[in-house]
């Protein structure tokens, strides 16, 4: 009979983080030329990026709204995402992540300063390691912030789930696989909560701490978000690289360029350590 696998021992998880610690992240803003905002973030295992452009004219026209932007986001985890290379393409998981995700961000977007346009989010997952459509979320919002459109402010977002009966925060692969819940939340800093998802069961008493739990962990998150954004626009004053012409093809078709030059970027980094 197969011995039960503990996933919390002496009040450490099996990758030596105490049950309230968030994993490692690493956040970047500014990253692809071409698009209006972007934002790179590690976070655990995971690697996503996301990439924002507009507001734009609405295409086709009967989808503009005359007193408002829409929103479009598309969230998307590449095929070589993780261990067993998944079919490109979106299916129902990427479709119902793609919807909370623009649910998630569109409440602090002033959508009102831009009738008849589009904004364009795509957030595309690199590397998958549990809690992506938090980091997406995470990467989304800031990017949002870098294309310079007015926001009331930024949504941060993270994960609290329950393994071996205990409430821990920010779950990596193992417990997100095997726990007995999950429930990723996003939030404004002034306690606004944008997102409210549940797998499992809880305990009422256990969906408040849990709930305490998710918004200390935004509150770090935003902080992150806010360092990023600092880095990017208090560094000292560089020359602006030449930015190609605004393209004319649909914003697919940008991303899908960007992230080309991106990844070279990425090999020549290497190359070069």
């Amino acid at each position: 009979m197969e011995e039960e696998r503990a996933f919390i021992v002496d009040g450490r998880r099996l990758d030596g983080r105490a049950v309230d610690e968030l994993r490692p992240i690493k956040m970047e803003v500014g990253v692809l030329h071409r698009a209006d905002g972007s934002c790179y973030i590690e976070w655990g295992g995971n690697k996503v990026m996301a990439a924002v452009y507009g507001p734009r004219e609405v295409h086709p026209r009967h989808l503009q709204e005359s007193n408002r932007a829409i929103m479009r986001c598309r969230y998307n985890m590449a095929s070589f995402s993780v261990e067993e290379r998944r079919r490109p393409g979106p299916d129902r998981r990427s479709i119902e992540v793609s919807k909370v995700s623009r649910e998630a961000l569109e409440p602090v977007v002033f959508l009102g300063y831009y009738p008849r346009s589009v904004i364009d989010v795509f957030i595309e997952v690199l590397q998958a390691d549990a809690g992506t459509r938090t980091a997406g979320i995470n990467a989304a919002s800031a990017a949002l912030a870098d294309a310079g459109i007015p926001m009331r402010n930024l949504v941060s977002a993270c994960s609290v789930g329950k393994v071996d009966g205990e409430l821990v925060l920010d779950l990596m692969k193992e417990e997100d696989n095997y726990g007995q819940a999950d429930m990723p939340v996003a939030m404004t800093p002034r306690g606004e909560i944008t997102l409210l998802q549940m797998d499992g069961h809880l305990t009422r008493e256990e969906f408040e701490r849990a709930l305490e739990m998710a918004m200390q962990g935004c509150r770090r998150l935003y902080e992150i978000q806010r360092d990023a954004l600092i880095r990017r626009y208090a560094a000292p004053e560089q020359p602006e690289p030449e930015k190609p012409e605004k393209p004319e093809e649909e914003p697919q078709e940008s991303f899908e360029q960007d992230m080309e030059e991106f990844e070279e970027s990425e090999e020549v980094s290497e190359n070069d350590e």
